[in-house]
């Protein structure tokens, strides 16, 4: 879509993933590529002002909640410190005018009552959802101390085309089918594009 609009991508990507559909699609030849960590503050804030940026679409994080609550201190790494050096990045580049990240509804405490609401606070306890609320109070602190145009969306699971996550309920229970697997959903390798950052 955003080269349907004439941007210009930049893409910040940690691991490239060869059989993912971003390389089938060669999605890579549509856009400026760099492979580093989100957590490289210098490097964001070169490119944003190298590229003339002025929309951030936030989407990097350690986006596997098993991986994640195994492995909590890399998940703060990405998931807490990235979003401050992009906030801290974009906060101190005047040409940024909108920034747009993705959180999930597992920011949200576990509550008696559902379904969650936007008053709903982000309160997660466990590794991958403490990592979410962080990065959202990080989010709100740089927008109202520095007036920044944020957005945050909270989603849950996502499925569609090149999803190749067979821990996801849909994706998995498929595949299960599908391989005449009497166990649904059994954890596996979760190849994927981990797109850190996608600067338009």
């Amino acid at each position: 879509m955003p080269l349907k609009l004439g941007a210009n991508p930049i893409n910040l990507m940690r691991d490239q993933v060869g059989n993912s559909e971003f390389y089938k699609l060669n999605l890579d030849r549509s856009a400026t590529m760099i492979n580093r960590a989100l957590e490289d503050y210098l490097l964001q804030e070169r490119v944003l002002s190298e590229y003339d940026i002025d929309t951030v679409i936030h989407r990097g994080a350690q986006t596997q909640v098993t991986i994640a609550n195994r492995n909590p201190l890399s998940t703060f790494e990405s998931n807490i410190k990235g979003t401050r050096c992009l906030m801290e990045a974009t906060h101190r580049n005047t040409q940024v005018e909108r920034i747009v990240v993705a959180s999930s509804n597992k920011a949200y405490a576990s509550a008696d009552k559902l379904p969650y609401t936007e008053e709903t606070a982000p309160e997660g306890t466990l590794p991958y959802d403490l990592s979410k609320a962080c990065a959202e109070r990080i989010n709100m602190g740089y927008a109202q101390a520095y007036a920044l145009n944020i957005t945050v969306t909270r989603c849950r699971n996502f499925n569609g085309g090149g999803d190749l996550n067979f821990n996801r309920i849909i994706l998995g229970t498929t595949r299960s089918v599908l391989f005449n697997q009497t166990k649904f959903c059994a954890p596996m390798a979760n190849p994927r594009v981990n797109t850190s950052m996608f600067w338009v």
